[in-house]
C-alpha cells in the first residue's frame, strides 16, 4: 500500500490507529497560505453506510492537516445524489472543531448520482461570495475535491469545463465502480496529477497522502537561496529561473541580460529597428507614420494632422498640401474656400428615409439635417427649386419643387413633416421621383432650360425592394443622384444609387448625432457643374432661338442614332455571314 511505512511493527501500528488519526499525527499541519477548499461528496444510493463512514472519516482526518481560518484554508462541503445539499459552506466556520461536529452530523440522500448538478452548485453556490469564497480579485486559489463511486445520470463535461474556466481547480476522486471517462472529463490538467482511483473505500486514504502532499509540497523559492535574478519558479522538489520580457537567462542560469531584437536581422522593418523590453519595434523617419502591420512605412498625411482648414478636399503633396475644390467651383483667394453654390440654379428633390429603423429622435436630426442644407441653396423660383418626399413602406410628397420660393418657407415646411414609420421602399422612391417629382407639374424647370437635376436620397438601412432598376433609370434621365448613408445603411446600395464618381456622390455617418460633418461634402458637390449663372436670363422654350437650338441637338441626336443603328446591322450581317458558312 503506498503511503505506508515497510517495517511490519510500525504497519501494524498504523493499521490499528483510526484513519483519522492517522491522518492527524503525519508531522505539523500544512500551511498552504489562502485557500478556498470544496469537498462535493457522492452520498447516492450504491454507497453503502459503511463507506460513507469511511468517507467522514477521510474528510475529518483531512480537516486536521490542514490551517483552517478565515485568513488562511476555508473549507465547505456539499453532498449530492439526485439533488444537492450543503453541509457547511465556505464562510460557515473558522474552528476545526465545528466543521467535524458537522460532518459527522450529515445523513446520506441515497438517491441518484447526478454530478454534473453537484458541480453546477459548486460554480455558482459554493464558490461564490455570498458562500463565503474570497473574491476573484484577491486571487485566493478555489480548489473542488469530488469524491464519487459510480457513473454520473447528467452531463459532467460542459459544466466542468466551465468551472475550470472560472478558475476552479478540480481533482476527481474514483472508488471502485466510478466511471474513469468521467473522472477524466471533469478533472483540471495534468490528469495523472488530478485523476485518482482507489480500489474501495478502505484505500481512499492513498489520494488523502497524495493531496495532504499537492497542499504541503515545499516551496524552494520562498527560502531566498536561490539565486535566481529575476524570478523563481517552483516545481516539485526543484525549482528554475526565469527572467522578466525582453531578458534572456545567461550560461549560470540565475543571471539575466537584454535582449537584442534588432541584431538578429528579422525584424522587416522598413525604416529603422529599436530593440525595446518587449521585443524589437519598427520607427520611421521623420515625415512618414508607421501602416497597422508594424513594419511599414508611409509618408505622413498632413490633411489628417493638421487643421487644413479646406473647405472641399485636402490633398497632401510632400511636406505640404493644398485645397481642392470640386469641378465647376473655383478656388477663392484665400487657397481654401470655393464659390458659393448662390451662384447656380438646380431643382433638387430631397429623398427621406421615414422608416421604422430611424425612429422619431432621429428623424427630427434629420429634419434638422435638410434644413441646414437648404441654409447654403438659393431658393427662389428663378434659383434652386426644393422638392422633398418621404418613403417607407409607401411613398409621399411632403411638398413638390414649384410650392415654395423662399428657404425660410422651406425649412418651415421641413419641420411640419410627420414620420411615417414601417418599412424600407426605396427603389418604390426612386422610381416615385423618377416619374413625378422632377415633372413640370410637379415645378421641375422645362429640359430645354438645362437647369440640373440633382436627386439625394437619405437612408439607414437596407432597401425592402429592388433598388437597381430605378437608380440607372434615374441617371439615364439625367437627374445627378447623391446618397447619403447612415447607422446601418449598406455601402453598395448607397453606391448604386449615387451617380459616378461614388467619392463625390456618397457619403456616410455612422451615427445619426454626427452626420453634420457631411455638409461640407454637400456644400461641395451639389453645385451644379454645368449650370445657368445667377445673373443669366431664363429664356422661354417657346422663343424662336429656343426653337432652333432644340431642333439642332435633335437632329444631332438622330444622326447618332443612325450611325449606330448602320454599325448593329452590319454586325447582324456579319453574324449571318458565320451562321451561314458553319451549316
Amino acid at each position: 500500500m503506498r503511503g505506508l511505512p515497510c517495517s511490519p511493527l510500525p504497519m501494524l501500528l498504523l493499521l490499528l490507529q483510526p484513519w483519522e488519526t492517522q491522518l492527524q499525527f503525519e508531522g505539523p499541519r500544512c500551511r498552504t497560505g489562502p485557500l478556498d477548499l470544496v469537498f462535493v461528496i457522492d452520498s447516492s444510493r450504491s454507497v453503502r453506510p459503511f463507506e460513507f463512514e469511511t468517507m467522514r472519516q477521510f474528510l475529518v482526518g483531512l480537516l486536521g492537516r490542514l490551517d483552517v481560518g478565515p485568513n488562511a484554508t476555508r473549507v465547505g462541503v456539499i453532498q449530492y445524489s439526485s439533488q444537492v445539499q450543503s453541509v457547511f459552506r465556505l464562510g460557515a466556520f473558522s474552528r476545526r472543531e465545528d466543521m467535524e461536529h458537522a460532518i459527522r452530523a450529515v445523513v446520506p440522500l441515497a438517491q441518484g448520482t447526478m454530478t454534473g448538478l453537484a458541480i453546477q452548485y459548486a460554480m455558482n453556490v459554493a464558490f461564490s461570495v455570498a458562500e463565503g469564497a474570497r473574491p476573484l480579485e484577491a486571487r485566493v486559489p478555489r480548489v473542488a475535491v469530488i469524491v464519487t463511486d459510480g457513473r454520473p445520470q447528467d452531463r459532467v463535461a460542459e459544466v466542468a469545463a466551465q468551472a475550470r474556466a472560472r478558475g476552479i481547480e478540480i481533482y476527481a476522486v474514483g472508488v471502485q465502480r466510478a466511471d474513469v471517462g468521467s473522472l477524466r472529463a471533469m478533472a483540471s490538467p495534468p490528469l495523472d496529477e488530478h485523476v485518482f482511483l482507489v480500489e474501495s473505500f478502505d484505500l481512499i486514504r492513498e489520494f488523502g497522502l497524495q493531496f495532504q502532499g499537492r497542499l504541503c509540497a515545499i516551496d524552494l523559492c520562498t527560502g531566498g537561496t536561490h539565486g535566481c535574478e529575476h524570478h523563481c519558479v517552483s516545481s516539485p522538489a526543484s525549482y528554475f529561473c526565469h527572467c522578466q520580457a525582453g531578458f534572456v537567462l545567461q550560461q549560470d542560469q540565475r543571471s539575466c541580460r537584454v535582449i537584442d531584437h534588432c541584431s538578429f536581422g528579422n525584424h522587416s522593418c522598413q525604416h529603422e529597428c529599436v530593440s525595446t523590453l518587449g521585443g524589437p519595434r519598427c520607427r520611421c523617419r521623420e515625415g512618414h507614420d508607421l501602416l497597422p502591420d508594424g513594419r511599414s512605412c508611409q509618408a505622413r498625411d498632413l490633411c489628417n494632422g493638421v487643421d487644413h482648414g479646406c473647405e472641399f478636399q485636402c490633398v497632401s503633396e510632400g511636406l505640404t498640401y493644398r485645397c481642392l475644390c470640386p469641378d465647376g467651383r473655383q478656388l477663392q483667394a484665400d487657397g481654401k474656400s470655393c464659390n458659393r453654390c448662390r451662384e447656380g440654379h438646380v431643382d433638387l428633390v430631397l429623398l427621406v428615409d421615414g422608416s421604422k429603423s430611424v425612429r422619431p429622435q432621429n428623424f427630427e436630426l434629420v429634419k434638422r439635417f435638410v434644413n441646414q442644407i437648404v441654409d447654403f441653396l438659393d431658393v427662389s423660383p428663378e434659383g434652386t427649386r426644393v422638392g422633398l418626399v418621404q418613403f417607407s413602406s409607401r411613398v409621399r410628397t411632403e411638398f413638390p419643387l414649384g410650392r415654395y420660393g423662399t428657404a425660410a418657407e422651406v425649412k418651415q415646411a421641413v419641420l411640419a413633416v410627420e414620420y411615417m414609420e414601417r418599412g424600407t421602399m426605396t427603389g418604390l422612391a426612386l422610381r416615385h421621383m423618377v416619374e413625378h417629382s422632377f415633372s413640370e407639374a410637379q415645378g421641375a424647370r422645362p429640359r430645354g432650360l438645362n437647369v440640373p437635376r440633382v436627386g439625394l436620397v437619405f437612408t439607414d438601412g437596407r432597401s425592402q425592394d429592388d433598388i437597381s432598376v430605378w437608380a440607372a433609370r434615374a441617371k439615364e434621365e439625367g437627374i445627378v443622384m447623391y446618397a447619403v448613408g447612415v447607422g446601418k445603411a449598406v455601402e453598395e446600395e448607397l453606391r448604386e444609387i449615387a451617380s459616378e464618381p461614388a467619392e463625390l456622390h456618397v457619403s456616410y455617418s455612422p451615427d445619426f448625432s454626427t452626420m453634420t460633418h457631411l455638409l461640407e461634402n454637400l456644400k461641395g458637390s451639389i453645385c451644379p457643374e454645368e449650370g445657368i449663372s445667377a445673373g443669366t436670363e431664363l429664356r422661354s422654350p417657346c422663343e424662336c432661338e429656343s426653337l432652333v437650338e432644340f431642333q439642332g441637338r435633335t437632329l444631332g441626336a438622330l444622326e447618332s442614332l443612325t450611325q449606330k443603328l448602320a454599325q448593329l446591322t452590319a454586325r447582324l450581317e456579319d453574324l449571318e455571314n458565320q451562321l451561314a458558312t458553319h451549316m
